[in-house]
């Protein structure tokens, strides 16, 4: 007689969807969140209001797919490094409970599901939602060789706003770019802040950061590149003719940021990474300055 438990099939697939939501990071929404927020400024910015149903579902769908992409393949360029680092040890690349072609299958997958949802918009997106994942495939290797590779993530988490203003315009004005700087400034602040946590793993194991390449001026740059976020996006401002409430959504951002200072300037691991989860709510107040300037 079989003593076989006919739920455990189901109990180990449960158990293996487990995994894959830790690969890409469903349970840590943070990351998506701060490139939804720059993907929503711009896509209300281009189209002056409201960008359409299909606009909003697309691009915040694609925002979660791409950012859990992002997530696998970074394990993957990561994962002979991870179990090295405290944060990171226990990722299921790093604890050898994920194949390492898992990992890639996941990315391909995830990626491919993005890029359907662009088919219903113009050329123009089809082709920088390309340069998209490729900036999401490359990212994790930037860290071998570029002294600022938070640089680069802004760029990649900012690429949102090219293609959302391209999606509604069908071309890019110079608000776009704008923008996308600001972004890659906002990035180097929050991303530093979260290299600040792993900073004496990432020495041990020749990882390059902007945490290391700051040193002991890191706050100071931190908080340098909150002041020139703030300053492009009052740039922003001026181009597109925004009102009054969007100036006061861009001064509540300002005082967060200089809250954040009162987190990281102690250099704590606790601190440092609650400043970076609080990033947040600067690109939520943001938003809210555009939408109330808008509406």
């Amino acid at each position: 007689m079989s003593t076989s438990n006919p739920a455990q099939p189901m109990v180990a697939v449960i158990g293996r969807l487990r995994l894959y939501g830790r690969l890409t990071r469903l349970h840590r929404p943070i990351g998506t969140l701060l490139l939804l927020w720059p993907t929503l400024w711009a896509l209300f910015v281009a189209a002056g209001g409201w960008p359409g149903n299909y606009l909003v579902f697309a691009f915040v769908l694609g925002t979660l797919l791409m950012r859990s992409a992002g997530c696998a393949i970074n394990d993957w360029a990561d994962r002979d490094f991870d179990g090295h680092v405290e944060r990171t040890r226990e990722r299921p690349l790093a604890t050898g409970a994920l194949h390492s072609w898992e990992a890639v299958a996941v990315f391909v997958a995830l990626s491919l599901a993005a890029l359907l949802l662009v088919l219903p918009l113009s050329p123009v997106v089809w082709a920088l939602a390309v340069v998209a994942a490729f900036l999401a495939a490359s990212y994790p290797f930037t860290k071998r060789f570029l002294a600022l590779p938070q640089a680069y993530l802004g760029i990649a988490f900012g690429f949102g706003i090219p293609m959302g203003f391209a999606a509604v315009l069908g071309t890019l004005p110079a608000a776009a770019w704008w923008m996308l700087a600001a972004n890659v400034f906002w990035a180097l602040a929050y991303d530093t802040e979260y290299a600040m946590v792993d900073r004496e793993d990432d020495l041990k194991i020749g990882i390059r950061t902007a945490a290391i390449t700051f040193g002991r001026f890191d706050v100071a740059i931190v908080m340098l590149c909150y002041a020139m976020t703030i300053a492009l996006l009052v740039q922003v401002g001026r181009i597109e003719q925004l009102g009054a409430p969007y100036y006061v959504g861009l001064a509540g951002a300002a005082a967060l940021a200089i809250w954040h200072y009162t987190m990281i300037r102690d250099r704590s691991r606790a601190g440092c990474f609650r400043a970076f989860n609080h990033n947040n709510w600067f690109g939520a107040v943001v938003f809210l300055g555009i939408v109330a300037a808008l509406f």
